[in-house]
């Protein structure tokens, strides 16, 4: 066991001293930070204050158009030929045109800068629902009051009921957005980590060393030892990648909302809404912190997490095994493409399944690929946020430390043989004769 921790210790502090390490755990995380903040930072810049001017020749639409923080609409009683002489002199960064109220109508955007898809698909939408407004008001007497009355505003929320009848509500884009998350990154954990066991097996063959160290440590010792040393400095870098990562996230959200409350705050000022930016802003500031509050709540946040880790582990274990018998049995890296891909197979296979499985969560096809061991890492932990059965978890759990055991005493059997031979090209016969090698 001595031996072991040695060996774990050794493959520990190498990879952590290396310079690329420690390159990759700083800028890892400016770059994922980035990636979320880009987008944020390029939508907030796009979104330029619209001042629409609305024509209406038919008067139908006074008031019908809702403003919102980007967007603003202002009525004018004048021709749309007035309209277009005074464009560029007025502060209008749009004029909307309507004309008539047929049924199959055109309105008329005129601008300055070319209007986003979402502007103009806002627009259509409101025109639509007046005249169809105006209709029902013209064939079936009834006012735009009675309508505004009656229009419903639906809600769906989805409660799950136990069998002892206890509910438990449901977010089912949060759960969506966990479960694949969480899949992702043990995908991603499984191929960056488990490679370089692999790597680091055909270095030490290649280069003869393991033939020093083997005569001090027994082959199984060597390969747990680098198995294990690898997973610890994939955590270590996981962990400090998230810390980081949440706290750039933070600041530059920090810096982004502040920006962009600057913004709505002068837009406010010149386009003066009734009500005092500050109270509006602390009833937004409110109604965001109480959705957050209620989504995450729905949300079994521990098990997620104790999950996600036992998987993380796990799922790297099992194929960190695999590949460090596959390392052990060729002479170089090239040779490793024959055996690479049914290892890599239910992988691949159990992450394009992830889709189906959240359209279908407790499905059977969902249940049989979160028992089985090689592909129960990535699809139980996109089915955890929907809610899973505890025996469920706990079947999937024990079949999958019962795959690792087997898959380790395979690949020792395969790295015992394997790590000492030269220059011969491997069959999968040879293998499944190595693995019945008696020592």
């Amino acid at each position: 066991m001595n031996k072991i921790a040695l060996i774990i210790q050794r493959e520990y502090l190498t990879r952590v001293k290396k310079t690329s390490f420690i390159l990759m755990t700083l800028f890892g995380p400016i770059l994922m930070a980035g990636l979320m903040l880009i987008p944020i930072w390029l939508g907030l810049k796009d979104k330029d204050i619209q001042i629409i001017e609305v024509i209406d020749d038919t008067r139908q639409f006074i008031n019908q158009f809702e403003g919102t923080n980007t967007i603003q609409f202002y009525y004018e009683f004048k021709s749309i030929d007035d309209a277009k002489k005074s464009f560029y002199k007025d502060k209008y960064t749009s004029i909307l045109h309507i004309s008539n109220t047929d049924k199959n109508t055109t309105a008329y955007l005129y601008y300055k800068k070319q209007p986003g898809l979402s502007t103009v698909s806002k627009i259509e939408s409101t025109i639509e629902k007046g005249i169809k407004n105006i209709e029902l008001e013209k064939q079936f007497n009834i006012s735009r009051k009675q309508l505004d009355e009656i229009q419903p505003k639906v809600t769906v929320k989805s409660v799950s009921i136990d069998e002892a009848g206890l509910e438990e509500s449901k977010n089912v884009g949060v759960s969506t957005f966990l479960g694949f998350g969480g899949a992702i990154l043990i995908y991603t954990f499984i191929f960056m980590y488990g490679i370089q066991i692999m790597r680091g097996v055909i270095e030490e063959k290649t280069s003869r060393i393991v033939e020093i160290i083997i005569s001090s440590v027994k082959p199984f010792q060597l390969m747990m030892g680098k198995i294990v040393g690898i997973a610890l400095v994939g955590l270590t870098q996981f962990s400090l990648w998230i810390i980081l990562s949440m706290g750039i996230y933070s600041v530059g959200m920090g810096v982004l909302a502040s920006s962009n409350m600057n913004q709505l705050n002068f837009s406010k000022e010149a386009i003066t809404n009734g009500m005092s930016s500050e109270s509006e802003n602390e009833i937004s500031e409110n109604k965001i912190e109480e959705q957050i509050n209620e989504m995450f709540s729905q949300i079994p946040i521990t098990k997620i997490v104790i999950a996600f880790l036992f998987y993380f582990l796990g799922g790297y274990l099992l194929y960190g095994a695999f590949l460090a018998a596959i390392g052990s049995a060729v002479d170089s890296e090239a040779d490793t493409q024959q055996f690479m891909m049914p290892i890599t197979i239910p992988l691949i296979f159990s992450f394009i399944m992830a889709s189906s499985v959240m359209e279908n969560p407790d499905g059977p096809l969902a249940f049989w690929l979160s028992i089985i061991p090689l592909t129960s890492p990535i699809i139980m932990m996109v089915r955890i946020p929907f809610g899973v059965a505890t025996w469920e978890l706990l079947l999937s759990m024990a079949l999958l430390v019962l795959g690792f055991l087997g898959a380790t005493w395979m690949a020792a059997k395969i790295y015992r043989t394997g790590i000492l031979m030269y220059g011969k090209k491997i069959t999968y016969k040879e293998l499944l004769k190595w693995l019945f090698y008696k020592e």
